[in-house]
């Protein structure tokens, strides 16, 4: 049975033939690496300036990426602190293309804002926020 993603469709890629490991599957740290780019910027959205990701909570991988999955990234952010926003981010394939969708991971991202410093700042209020469509 198919589950719905959470959250919104972020970021979207082709796994392609260089990124896989030696067993011909792609490489968990590309999966993680497209993760923690959407996550940056579902986070950086809120936050309206530069984040940094501070930890990554309870990622375990149901089922391997292959070459040729479309690997779509959905956010939702879970959480916000004075300077945090913590995101769940859920990694999905589509197989072959236009084949069957399948939930690979996911996990719960902490970012951190900073200013042009590198100094963490306060997020701004959520009702000063300019409103996006996608």
């Amino acid at each position: 049975m198919e589950e719905n993603a959470k959250g919104r469709m972020t970021t979207r890629v082709m796994a392609m033939p260089g990124d896989t490991n030696p067993a011909g599957d792609i490489f968990g740290g590309w999966v993680l690496s497209q993760m923690d780019i959407a996550g940056g910027i579902c986070a950086s959205r809120r936050a309206q300036c530069r984040v940094v990701t501070v930890s990554v909570e309870g990622m375990s991988f149901i089922s391997p990426v292959k070459v040729g999955d479309i690997l779509g990234v959905y956010t939702d952010i879970v959480k916000t602190g004075r300077t945090s926003v913590t995101v769940h981010i859920e990694a999905w394939v589509r197989r072959d293309r236009i084949g069957n969708r399948e939930k690979v991971t996911d996990a719960l991202f902490k970012f951190v804002a900073l200013d042009d410093e590198g100094n963490s700042r306060p997020l701004p209020p959520e009702n000063t926020l300019p409103h996006y469509e996608n």
